[in-house]
């Protein structure tokens, strides 16, 4: 009999689109899934032959609000408490969102924030697995993508950061969750330490990207991405005429981490693609002759069709430029933005990362002549995407569920 897979994905369409993929490698395989997002993903899911039930809270909306921006713009070190800011007047309803999304479920599929999948498997008394989108599990190899600075202390050190990361985001969230879990799922609170965790993690990012540590124990599965390809991708017409009419362009584009003044961003970037003579491809601003404004286009159609990509560094956008083999340039907000920055900087697939706080012409001009001009680049990013086409994390983390 087929099992009701229940997927909780809050957060902004990078989030999101993997869970779609994941699901519909499951529902193919015989399950029934639905996913839990926001509302403006319902669509998404549901073009793909899943179930949807909807999170009031909108992830847009949050990060357009005067704490998001605060959120989004703060020191990374305040991260994780000014994540408390963000979700306070959204959290009681966003966990009556998710218990009353996940009714029936006999497994369960969420990030590791809050501990969501625990509590849910606890109180259903249904297996779960956590899904990462970066790597959260604790190793002496590296330090946590949020602590950076960490690496400098040494292996333990490294692998305390993991540690440090899981517990201040527990307590921020803890007094809510534990409330939650005795006046709605009847569980006990959590408590300082939180529920433990032995569950298998399903990493949705590649080997390729990110070497597995040795130290990571056999329930932590690295399958590869989950991409979700469309099927007969239908661009604007002009976008197809623009392409055909000279040489690939550099595409630059800031997903959900539009700048507060967008209008000077785009400006910068205009000026320094002229000086480059580059044309471009862009996220958002105004068309011209050698620019082109393209609006919601699937980057695993556009970006093979580019001489670059520029962008904020998201885990999906960053694997979508790495696939599609050409060079990248990552300009960091938040978040694990900074980390994948390094990664493709370290893998040779583009130079170090420009955050986007400290763009100008000057210095975006010499990024971007370094980007289109230096064939390392060029090489290091093709080697990355033919190892990410050659690979399909959407059944390998299908196996793992069985």
């Amino acid at each position: 009999m087929s099992r009701l897979v229940v997927i909780v994905a809050p957060g902004s369409r990078g989030d999101v689109q993997p869970c779609v993929a994941l699901g519909r490698g499951l529902a193919a395989a015989g399950d029934r899934v639905r996913v839990l997002a926001a509302p403006g993903f319902r669509s998404l899911a549901e073009s793909h032959g899943l179930g949807f039930a909807p999170l009031s809270a909108d992830p847009a909306a949050i990060l357009g609000s005067a704490a998001g921006q605060a959120w989004t713009a703060g020191p990374r070190r305040r991260f994780l408490s000014g994540l408390r800011a963000v979700l306070r007047p959204v959290l009681d309803r966003l966990l009556a969102d998710v218990h009353a999304g996940a009714a029936g479920a006999e497994l369960v599929l969420a990030p590791s924030l809050g501990f969501l999948g625990a509590h849910l498997g606890a109180h259903f008394g249904v297996p779960h697995a956590e899904l990462h989108y970066q790597p959260s599990v604790p190793t002496r190899a590296f330090a946590h993508p949020l602590l950076p600075g960490a690496a400098r202390l040494g292996p333990w050190g490294r692998h305390l950061s993991f540690t440090a990361v899981d517990t201040l985001a527990w307590q921020v969230l803890r007094p809510e969750i534990d409330r939650w879990r005795a006046e709605t799922l009847g569980l006990p609170k959590a408590g300082p330490r939180g529920p433990q965790r032995r569950s298998p993690v399903l990493c949705g990012f590649s080997d390729a990207v990110v070497p597995r540590p040795p130290d990571w124990p056999a329930r932590v599965h690295v399958t590869g991405y989950w991409f979700l390809d469309t099927a007969n991708p239908r661009p604007d017409p002009r976008l197809r005429d623009f392409l055909a009419a000279g040489p690939p362009p550099v595409y630059v584009g800031f997903g959900s981490m539009q700048p507060e003044n967008a209008e000077r961003t785009f400006d910068v970037v205009r000026k320094a693609l002229r000086r480059t003579e580059l044309r471009g491809v862009l996220g958002a601003g105004v068309d011209d002759d050698d620019l082109l404004v393209a609006g919601d286009v699937p980057h695993e159609w556009l970006f093979p069709r580019t001489a670059a990509v520029v962008h904020h560094g998201g885990a999906g956008t960053t694997a979508a430029g790495l696939r599609a083999g050409v060079p990248t340039l990552v300009c960091p907000v938040f978040s694990d933005q900074p980390y994948w920055g390094d990664r493709v900087a370290r893998l040779s697939a583009g130079p170090k990362p420009l955050p986007l706080a400290h763009l100008d012409v000057d210095v975006l001009t010499a990024r971007l002549q370094e980007l289109t001009e230096n064939p390392l680049f060029r090489r290091g990013a093709q080697y990355v995407g033919a190892r990410l086409r050659a690979e399909d994390g959407v059944a390998h983390a299908c196996s793992v569920l069985g």
